[in-house]
């Protein structure tokens, strides 16, 4: 009898010791979840200020641009009237495509970090708008003062791209990016998105048959689709 007394004590007491053992294991299991949790919230909080923080700079390089923007619209109302200044003119336009180029790559490197709005598509957009009509600026200098510099547009995929597409639009990048520090104010290159639906941006792929993309449109006659090399530009600008 005392052995068996004794047995049923080792039982109880192996019990109790699995019941705390699986009731600490609970504890574990939740503050895990709850330390899970935490972790992942914050994280989400500190994206979306960080993105805040993107697009609020986007925003105000915009603002700054809109306002060169007027003046740059003001000066293709003076060209009706005949009072023009065209040194100046070629100046100012080819220096705010040069600003509105170098910020276009600051937005890409903004959009290549993770998203978790579409804020930044729109800020895209805004500034394709603002490149377009910089680029339809830039035709009527042209032609009013038989300016020499080359218009490069370059129309590529902004909407889920391929693997292959990217790799493709990569190539053109860095080929035009090398033109542009090579001949400087030589080049105009303005990067605008082919696929995002503006009507006025819709309506000049219709008006110089662009249906590709990547395209490059030099001086709104010569269409790139396919490119193997930097000289292959060169050798239609010079």
């Amino acid at each position: 009898m005392f052995k068996h007394q004794k047995s049923s004590e080792n039982v109880d007491f192996c019990g109790l010791k699995n019941q705390r053992f699986f009731k600490s294991q609970k504890h574990v299991f939740w503050q895990a979840l709850i330390l899970t949790a935490f972790i992942f919230t914050l994280g989400v909080g500190i994206g979306f200020m960080i993105e805040n923080y993107r697009t609020g700079k986007i925003d105000k390089l915009y603002i700054y641009s809109e306002v060169e923007l007027l003046d740059v619209k003001i000066q293709s109302e003076i060209f009706n009237t005949g009072l023009v200044n065209c040194k100046e003119s070629i100046e100012k336009n080819t220096k705010f495509a040069d600003k509105v180029y170098d910020e276009a790559k600051l937005l890409e490197r903004y959009e290549d970090a993770q998203r978790l709005s579409e804020s930044l598509t729109l800020q895209h957009q805004k500034y394709d708008l603002l490149r377009t009509m910089v680029w339809i600026n830039s035709i009527r200098i042209k032609e009013k003062c038989n300016a020499s510099y080359h218009n490069v547009i370059y129309f590529y995929q902004y909407n889920n791209p391929s693997i292959e597409k990217i790799a493709e639009q990569d190539t053109f990048s860095k080929a035009l990016e090398e033109l542009k520090i090579k001949e400087q104010d030589n080049v105009l290159l303005l990067p605008i998105a082919g696929d995002l639906g503006s009507i006025s941006i819709e309506a000049l792929k219709t008006q110089y048959e662009i249906t590709d993309l990547p395209t490059v449109l030099i001086n709104e006659k010569i269409k790139i689709t396919e490119l193997t090399s930097l000289e292959q530009i060169e050798r239609l600008i010079t």
